[in-house]
């Protein structure tokens, strides 16, 4: 078996550097040819060093840097694992070209998703979720007929403030809202899941995908976080996916697909779907979501059923409003608040990467504009 060639986006970053650790482990099936990272040369060099990765680009090399690794790399797969809208661009580009995409960005997905699952549909190319939800779903839905689907469910950990009061929400500190029970992620994605904003990204994302409109896509809490996605057929049937909480499984389900990888055995195979060592039996709980409590949800839906640039919007302003509250600029509390303001006051556009581009750029100057107006 000839060795897949892989290129990162993101490469120090938390999916970059847990990609590159699966890939470690097994040399005889992945080849890495590029990286791409921001700001963190060090990290860089380090990972460029160990895989023998001829090419390595950071933020100083602009478009350009990603282009190269994305397009001109030779990769056989990219994975986009950075934030925001820097590496829309390359990502485009390499679908176009027919490489697959295994996709970590969630800002990419909500914002244009629509638009690249079309263009890979043309070209041939895979696009393969990353996230532990939406490969939760994908595997599900293999061998499935699309017409069949009758609802897909996500599950949602429920964050640091789970059972949390509204008021204690309100005023969160940002050691508080970054503790997560269960998942090791990047500051923003924590953020994020602390207001279930992470949830309703990836329930818009879950419609890009998987072709799901607003009302047959739901959430429910499940805070042991080892059941990953239910899909409801039309029969009646129900598939979930199960599994450790740990993003190696779904990051090397994508970059090795439509194999599995063989990860070794476990005598305790209670353990890995998260009972204590020993234990005779697992509980799990599964509830609504509170959207009093937790709005960023609501508005995530709010977006999706504007449809068009709704979706940019929302990201857009969300990125900004998590990044003042992470400077101590605002509250925690204030974070919904902004989006929404931002959802209000900027008008959703035609469903183009142009259009993705302005709304974006609209959506973070207005809610820069808001944010200096708040007093925290």
């Amino acid at each position: 078996m000839s060795r897949r060639r892989v290129a990162i986006l993101g490469s120090t970053g938390s999916i970059g550097t847990q990609a590159l650790d699966v890939i470690g482990r097994f040399p005889d099936r992945f080849e890495v040819v590029a990286l791409a990272a921001g700001k963190n040369v060090e990290l860089l060099r380090e990972q460029a060093r160990r895989f023998d990765c001829p090419i390595a680009t950071t933020a100083e090399d602009g478009p350009a840097g990603l282009y190269r690794v994305a397009v001109e790399s030779g990769a056989g797969i990219v994975l986009a694992a950075t934030d925001g809208a820097v590496s829309f661009d390359a990502v485009f580009a390499a679908a176009e070209r027919g490489i697959d995409i295994a996709v970590a960005n969630k800002e990419l997905i909500v914002a244009a998703g629509e638009l690249l699952v079309r263009l890979a549909r043309k070209s041939g190319a895979k696009i393969l979720p990353v996230d532990s939800e939406h490969s939760a779903i994908f595997q599900c839905l293999v061998g499935e007929d699309p017409s069949r689907i009758e609802r897909i469910l996500l599950t949602a950990s429920g964050g640091p403030f789970l059972n949390a009061s509204r008021e204690e929400i309100e005023s969160a500190a940002l050691e508080a809202a970054l503790a997560h029970p269960t998942w090791r992620m990047g500051h923003k994605n924590t953020i994020d899941s602390a207001t279930l904003m992470n949830k309703g990204l990836e329930v818009i994302e879950a419609s890009r995908l998987f072709g799901v409109s607003a009302e047959r896509l739901g959430v429910v809490v499940h805070p042991q976080s080892i059941v990953h996605g239910f899909v409801v057929f039309t029969d009646g049937s129900v598939k979930a996916q199960l599994a450790a909480p740990d993003m190696r499984l779904p990051i090397g389900y994508a970059l090795a697909y439509p194999d599995r990888l063989v990860w070794g055995s476990s005598a305790d195979r209670l353990t890995l779907l998260g009972a204590k060592p020993g234990a005779a039996a697992l509980d799990y709980h599964f509830q609504l979501p509170d959207c009093e409590r937790f709005p960023c949800l609501r508005l995530a839906f709010d977006a999706l059923d504007r449809g068009g640039t709704a979706p940019a919007i929302l990201s857009a302003a969300n990125e900004i409003a998590v990044e003042a509250f992470m400077e101590g600029r605002v509250r925690f509390g204030q974070i919904p608040d902004i989006i929404e303001h931002v959802l209000e006051e900027v008008e959703a556009g035609e469903l183009t990467l142009d259009g993705v581009r302005a709304a974006d750029r609209r959506a973070r100057e207005h809610a820069e504009r808001i944010v200096g107006k708040v007093t925290t």
